[in-house]
């Protein structure tokens, strides 16, 4: 039995996917503009699998990262993955990007310790998880100021907030760890409300008594 065709999706910060088939990573690509998310993830999908001279009916299993990061491109990434699990019929694995962030790091084969894996938040704030030196998430996901972080070294799209090197995350290193890195579930992972909200009480058009009393007055 050959092993299962990994489909990585990650939208936490950019757009990035990768494809593995549990023995290497078979693709990797992505595309660097935040703001492209709706239109470039599906391009770069077709684009990444005909690298490795694969189709979508090939897959097997899809692992997306549900961030932490911003309203909008989590919703793309996490929306996308499910709608082709559905429609292939295959299983869409949840896990933290953070930690496929970490397991990129393990990967590169930097040395052991605990670490900090961070990625912009804005609003000079980066969305964070701490590790120790195996890769397994220890303390997080969670937002705070960069000048709050744990001392420790730092990885990740967000690292030069907090005095290190940024280190994107790897789609095809997220297909390749993704089976194996913890699941939480498709629900994405904002840490913060939506900037734009629904609000949850509608005002009534009816004049309040006393108002109304008053209006009758003048």
């Amino acid at each position: 039995m050959s092993p299962t065709l990994t489909l990585g999706i990650d939208t936490s910060t950019d757009v990035r996917v990768g494809l593995a088939d549990g023995a290497g990573v078979l693709a990797s690509r992505a595309v660097t503009d935040s703001r492209a998310h709706a239109e470039q993830l599906m391009p770069l999908v077709n684009a990444t699998l005909a690298e490795a001279g694969r189709t979508l009916h090939d897959l097997g299993l899809i692992v997306v990262g549900v961030g932490p990061g911003p309203f909008t491109g989590l919703r793309v990434g996490v929306v996308t993955a499910q709608t082709l699990g559905f429609a292939l019929g295959v299983p869409v694995r949840g896990v933290c990007s953070l930690d496929a962030v970490a397991a990129g790091h393990l990967v590169a084969g930097n040395p052991g310790g605990e670490f900090l894996a961070v990625s912009d938040a804005r609003r000079r704030e980066v969305y964070w998880a701490r590790y120790d030196t195996d890769g397994r998430r220890v303390e997080g996901p969670a937002v705070s100021p960069a000048s709050e972080l744990p001392e420790l070294p730092v990885v990740g799209p967000g690292a030069g907030l907090a005095g290190g090197t940024p280190s994107p995350l790897d789609g095809g290193v997220l297909a390749l760890a993704g089976p194996e890195l913890p699941e939480v579930g498709l629900s994405p992972l904002y840490l913060r409300r939506p900037d734009a909200t629904v609000p949850t009480n509608r005002k009534s058009t009816l004049l309040q008594p006393r108002l109304a009393r008053g209006l009758a007055r003048s």
